[in-house]
C-alpha cells in the first residue's frame, strides 16, 4: 500500500504519551521490530496543531528515532512523518484506520 508525507513546517507538535513499545503480538509480548534496520519499534502520542485545529496522532518510530527523556508537554520535531491506510479482518470483523511513521523525532528545547 502507498503511503503519504505529511507535511509538518507550519504545525507545532507537542508530546502527548510518552513512547511506550510497541508489540507485534500481546500475546506473547514479542516486540515490533522496523524491517530495515531491526531497532525496536515504539508508540509515541504527538499533539499537532496547525490552522487553528489540533490532533492526537499515535505515531510509530524505532526506538533510535527519538531522544532518552521524551515526555509529555515537550515541544518536538517530527522527521518524516507518513500516513498509511490499513485494512483486516478479525474474527470475521473488517477493520480499517491510518496508521502514522515517522523517521525521527527530536527535541526542540
Amino acid at each position: 500500500m502507498p503511503s503519504f508525507k505529511i507535511d509538518l513546517s507550519t504545525a507545532v507538535v507537542f508530546v502527548a504519551t510518552a513512547p511506550t513499545p510497541k508489540l507485534a503480538n500481546a500475546k506473547t509480548g514479542e516486540r515490533a521490530m522496523d524491517r530495515e534496520t531491526g531497532a525496536g519499534l515504539s508508540t509515541v502520542g504527538l499533539l499537532v496543531s496547525d490552522d487553528g485545529e489540533g490532533n492526537l496522532y499515535q505515531v510509530t518510530i524505532p526506538e533510535t528515532g527519538y531522544p532518552e527523556g521524551l515526555a509529555p508537554g515537550m515541544p518536538v520535531k517530527v522527521i518524516g512523518l507518513k500516513a498509511r491506510d490499513w485494512e483486516n479482518e478479525f474474527n470475521g470483523q473488517k477493520r480499517h484506520g491510518i496508521s502514522f511513521r515517522a523517521v525521527a523525532i527530536t527535541s526542540v528545547a
